[in-house]
């Protein structure tokens, strides 16, 4: 045992054990056909509305899509992906500030200059984030797998009519939520020392031959994963990823929503 402060118990197990399945993520894209009890989906909502939220505005919502219907259009329109159809939930999380404009309605104010301004939907955004990682964690806690799916920005406002979506709503990314029926391994990240400085930030020629050996890392990865069929390093991966401009239609997508405009 250790004592945390004010003379409060605390296992430090616990937290060994929460540490732990943090560090053992894997992204999941094979599920089996169980479905996943409500009890433990409302158990995973509840945990996403713990999330921090700035000044309490909780400016996210979250919808499961359960419909088998939905799930296969979601899926084409997410670029195909076999998984939403297959998960048992499709979770997804939206930057809502919809629910803010008609309550301030209700109080006789309009606040629709400050909904349009860049803050708001930084704020939305971030919000619908954190949410969805405490439902990951929670998820995972729950044995369950889970795959974030951003690629349903690439047909945002198709996806937004499928599932009804106001304006001030816009869809984040997705989640699938269900039993995994795979374990693909826990994918390596980039050495703390790349990520992490103390007082300031450290220019790319200090961290540069920690960036060098997680490429090497990465090859080695997706080499024994792939039976040598790939070898890309994450430099390598990043620079063709990004060499274009993706999903150019979003700013135009966003301002007709109420995002953006000032």
């Amino acid at each position: 045992m250790m004592k945390a402060k004010e003379g409060v118990s605390v296992d430090s197990s616990v937290h060994n054990d929460i540490i732990h399945k943090i560090r053992q993520h894997q992204s999941i894209r094979k599920f089996t056909s169980e479905i996943v009890p409500e009890e433990h989906i409302r158990q995973i909502v509840a945990s996403a509305q713990m999330a921090s939220t700035s000044s309490n505005m909780q400016a996210f919502s979250i919808i499961g899509v359960t419909d088998k219907e939905k799930k296969r259009v979601l899926a084409e329109l997410a670029g195909n992906q076999a998984y939403i159809e297959e998960c048992s939930h499709f979770l997804v999380f939206c930057a809502d500030t919809h629910r803010l404009k008609h309550s301030a309605e209700q109080e006789g104010v309009d606040i629709t200059p400050a909904l349009e301004h860049v803050e708001m939907f930084l704020v939305s955004t971030i919000d619908a984030a954190l949410a969805a990682q405490n439902a990951a964690l929670a998820s995972e806690a729950l044995g369950l797998g889970i795959v974030y799916i951003g690629g349903i920005r690439s047909r945002i406002a198709e996806v937004s009519e499928v599932l009804n979506l106001p304006d001030h709503v816009y869809p984040v990314f997705g989640m699938c939520i269900g039993y995994p029926d795979q374990s693909p391994g826990v994918k390596p990240r980039l050495p703390l020392e790349a990520v992490y400085f103390e007082n300031e930030y450290q220019p790319f020629e200090q961290v540069k031959d920690k960036v060098a050996a997680y490429d090497q890392t990465m090859s080695q990865y997706y080499e024994a994963r792939t039976a040598g069929k790939r070898t890309d390093t994450w430099s390598e991966m990043m620079s063709r990823s990004l060499k274009d401009p993706k999903r150019t239609h979003l700013k135009d997508f966003l301002a007709e929503r109420g995002f953006l405009l000032k």
